[in-house]
């Protein structure tokens, strides 16, 4: 009896962890000085903080990688501006509502989402502007002129119920709202908070 009841257990307990997988996030995000930002960094996008308000320069650490971040506000835009560590440009990224995005995307986005959660909630959604063949200059223009493009991707961060509890995740789609990548995503930090 024992024999028949293992390998069936087995076979239970693969399946049931490969469904669960997904890859976790855990990135902190600190501000920081404009005197600790990548000064190459700088140098590029001087000329586009020009008529930008509220600057804000961070430094994010994840489980993989150290980046840079500069946001601010342009044009009614909230824009952010991610570097790698020596300062190379890795995307773009623009905060958007619903209405930002076209209805057949929408649509194919939140299918997907109610067919992986049970209750779910959209906190941020992004337009995301990746590098194009190391070629910066394009991606800002792209991106500054808020361009619809076959390769930008949509970037959601999703609270979502699967089970018992609400998780964070963050949801990455391509410009026709194919699933790409999930990963679980740690909420923000808020370290500076006295109680």
């Amino acid at each position: 009896m024992k024999a028949k009841i293992f390998p069936a257990f087995l076979i239970f307990f693969l399946l049931s962890a490969s469904h669960a997988f997904t890859q976790n996030k855990y990135e902190r995000e600190h501000r920081i000085k404009k005197s600790q930002f990548p000064q190459v960094a700088l140098d590029f996008i001087s000329s586009d903080l020009e008529h930008a308000k509220r600057i804000r320069y961070y430094k994010e650490t994840d489980s993989a990688k150290v980046s840079y971040e500069a946001k601010f506000k342009k044009d009614r835009l909230k824009y952010s501006i991610e570097f790698d560590e020596s300062g190379v440009l890795e995307d773009v990224e623009i905060e958007i509502k619903q209405v930002d995005i076209p209805n057949d995307v929408y649509a194919k986005l939140n299918a997907y989402l109610q067919k992986r959660f049970l209750k779910y909630r959209i906190l941020k959604m992004q337009q995301q502007y990746p590098l194009l063949e190391n070629d910066t200059e394009t991606t800002l223009k792209n991106a500054f002129q808020n361009l619809m493009l076959p390769s930008i991707k949509y970037e959601l961060i999703v609270a979502g119920k699967s089970d018992k509890n609400y998780e964070q995740f963050e949801i990455l789609f391509d410009a026709n709202g194919n699933f790409e990548k999930i990963r679980k995503s740690l909420p923000p930090n808020y370290d500076h908070i006295l109680y």
